[in-house]
């Protein structure tokens, strides 16, 4: 559970800063990109782009490997896993909710006929 809570934990801050969304946007396609290419778009310095890596990295959300000199990043789509459970049982709970607020407030709409 604690761990599970950590890697969840680690997802959200990865997706919490708009530079790292954008970094993942841009791998959304499924292929390999040379962090050189991934960062060129970006106003930000080298060590930057690195340290958002990391982070992205380090929620599982990537995966990385070097070729020579060249570092490849490849998004990580089952690393959202997590988050999409979470997300997925809260909604079911907040439904849930509304279903049942929904009933009573019919029953008293009823009640008040």
């Amino acid at each position: 559970m604690v761990n599970n809570q950590r890697g969840l934990t680690a997802v959200f801050a990865a997706l919490a800063d708009p530079t790292r969304r954008r970094i993942l946007m841009r791998l959304a396609n499924g292929e390999e990109s040379a962090v050189s290419a991934l960062a060129k778009p970006f106003r930000i310095s080298a060590p930057a782009i690195s340290r958002h890596l990391r982070i992205i990295e380090k929620a599982r959300l990537i995966e990385r490997r070097r070729k020579g000199r060249v570092h490849l990043v490849r998004a990580r789509p089952a690393g959202l896993a997590p988050a999409q459970q979470w997300l997925a049982q809260c909604a079911a709970g907040w439904d849930f909710s509304f279903d049942k607020l929904d009933e009573l407030l019919q029953q008293q709409l009823r009640k008040e006929r």
